[in-house]
């Protein structure tokens, strides 16, 4: 039985919605992700070397790979809310693959963030001046928001669940 619970959840989980983590790497997908069927998984093992660069030993924080894999969201505020009453922030820190660097120099560094919630119409840019680094996203409205990120000309997507 089991078994067939481990499948069945498996299958509500799109497996296109993230880049396949290094091997050996424990990851974790969050309740709030499998149970709204939102198709990037919440990692909690340890960043990738190439995102790693201020963490000090096997840092293991959640965190977002973009659907390529060019892109990780390490979120220092887990989980991400619509409210937060608590004083806290959205903080997200982009990183992006040192390979991904613009090879055209006149294309832009902002990181532009378009946000559609699922299901609706409901679509926000959000915008991180210099490119991937530290930010601040709040959105609108709770739920499963599908992100199209653009920087240096370069794109990635993923998906972000806002709780209540």
């Amino acid at each position: 039985m089991l078994a067939s619970s481990v499948v069945l959840v498996a299958g509500c989980t799109p497996t296109t919605g993230s880049a396949t983590p290094a091997a050996g790497r424990a990851t974790t997908a969050t309740t709030a992700s499998a149970a709204t069927g939102c198709g990037s998984r919440v990692e909690t093992g340890s960043l990738p070397d190439w995102a790693d660069a201020g963490f000090s030993g096997d840092a293991r924080v959640p965190h977002v790979f973009g659907a390529k894999g060019d892109i990780v969201a390490v979120l220092f505020a887990h989980p991400l809310r619509q409210v937060r009453d608590d004083g806290s922030n959205n903080k997200i820190l982009w990183v992006a693959r040192a390979a991904t660097t613009s090879p055209d120099p006149v294309a832009p560094a902002t990181l532009v963030i378009t946000a559609r919630l699922d299901g609706t119409d409901t679509q926000v840019i959000r915008e991180v001046p210099g490119g991937p680094g530290p930010s601040i996203i709040d959105l609108p409205q709770a739920g499963c928001w599908r992100l199209d990120l653009s920087w240096s000309g370069h794109t990635d997507t993923m998906d972000l669940v806002y709780a209540a």
